[in-house]
């Protein structure tokens, strides 16, 4: 019987008890011991990531990361992801996750809390170290960051447009004379969308849910002038009707081709815009409905897998992945947005990146997308939404559509 076992044993035999249940749903950093890993994330595009993992292997040999690429989009990523984690399975030790599933797998018990004294996010910038935290607690380490911003053509505009009503009316003016479209985003009926349409909302005083996430806030007056913005562009032309099939690919393949004079991307198509277009275009914050709008925030955090065998190892890859050298290498080596804000700052990276003043300004004016436990229904029920007035302008009018969007958003949040 236990209770005839030496103290010092019984000790033993509990610590041991605490640590074989430390995977189970998210226990402390660290308890899984070290060991080789497996980083799952996005796929890389841009062939930056093995070189970074090559300098991890070569000095930690028996503590190896191999990569494993997901899908390239999120949709995809997220589901094989969560299958892995609903599975309790230990391949994935390091989780590459956008930003808007924290809520989701923290709530789930899929990832494990973090020690913040571990990490210098102090020198972060402060809108995405808040993408990493729920309910008081870091689940994850800020890895990159993005916000949307407005490409235009500088030699079609004198000045950016600053206010819906500037885009609408140098996107008329232009395509009258040039024969070209005025502007696009994404629009198709996925995740684009709703950042899209989250984006208008915020741009026009708005926003969707409460910060906590446990009440909806989306006044359906806001969201009836931020579809209307759309709407009105497709009804006058100057928002290209083929947009409706528009994700990220298809907006930087129209605007780098001269197709549009305006395009709402990420800055990775900043890089493809400059090979092709020169010195002929520039980019800036998005526009709102009285003055400069608000992006919505997006990016990759890197999270510890509840169910991984080695969380030590993974937890000090992470510190290593998100160094101030290696968040260099982020941007000049795989052209995405850093989170240490002093790499915003840094004059040779200005002078190489010209849009960092920009990027930097839309990031900590941007606001994070829902946060909730349920992020993936209520995004799928602003995109389908926001996609069928789009689609079919006259079956509904905007308020219609905004009503109820507010009522089913209400339903989730009731029922979560």
């Amino acid at each position: 019987m236990l209770r005839s076992l030496p103290l010092v044993l019984v000790a033993l035999l509990a610590a041991a008890g605490c640590a074989a249940t430390s995977n189970e749903g998210g226990g402390e950093t660290g308890t899984g011991g070290t060991g080789p890993i497996t980083f799952a994330t996005g796929r890389d595009t841009t062939a930056y990531l093995q070189p970074l993992l090559d300098r991890w292997n070569q000095a930690h040999p028996a503590e190896k990361v191999t990569l494993l690429e997901l899908p390239e989009a999120a949709d995809e990523q997220r589901a094989q992801i969560a299958a892995n984690l609903q599975a309790q399975s230990s391949r994935y030790d390091v989780l590459g996750l956008d930003v808007v599933w924290t809520a989701e797998f923290a709530e789930n018990g899929w990832i494990i809390p973090l020690e913040r004294g571990l990490f210098p996010l102090d020198r972060f910038l402060p809108p995405v170290v808040e993408t990493a935290v729920y309910k008081n607690k870091l689940w994850a380490v800020p890895y990159t960051s993005n916000a949307g911003l407005l490409y235009y053509r500088t030699d079609l505009v004198a000045k950016p447009p600053r206010t819906w009503a500037e885009l609408r009316n140098q996107s008329q003016e232009i395509r009258k004379k040039h024969d070209i479209g005025g502007y696009a985003g994404q629009f198709l009926a996925y995740e684009g969308l709703t950042v899209n349409f989250s984006e208008a909302v915020q741009s026009a005083g708005g926003q969707i849910l409460s910060r906590d996430g446990t009440e909806v806030t989306f006044d359906p007056a806001k969201g009836e002038v931020a579809l209307d913005f759309l709407l009105q562009g497709l009804r006058e032309g100057w928002i290209p009707k083929e947009s409706l099939s528009f994700k990220e690919e298809e907006t930087r393949l129209a605007f780098q081709e001269g197709r549009l004079a305006f395009a709402r991307n990420w800055p990775h198509g900043y890089g493809p815009a400059r090979a092709e277009l020169g010195a002929k275009f520039g980019v800036t914050r998005l526009p709102g409905l009285n003055g400069p709008g608000s992006s919505t925030l997006g990016g990759i955090n890197l999270a510890i897998s509840a169910y991984s065998k080695h969380q030590r190892t993974a937890q000090e890859f992470i510190r290593y992945f998100t160094s101030l050298e290696n968040e260099r290498r982020v941007l000049t080596e795989g052209s995405f947005p850093p989170v240490w804000t002093e790499l915003y700052d840094d004059p040779a990276l200005i002078k190489r990146f010209p849009y960092l003043p920009a990027l930097k300004e839309s990031i900590l004016a941007a606001k994070p997308r829902p946060v909730s436990a349920n992020y993936n229904q209520l995004s799928l029920v602003i995109a389908s939404s926001v996609a069928k007035a789009l689609g079919s302008p006259s079956t509904e009018s905007a308020d219609d559509v905004a009503a109820s969007i507010k009522s089913e958003l209400e339903e989730i949040i009731r029922t979560q």
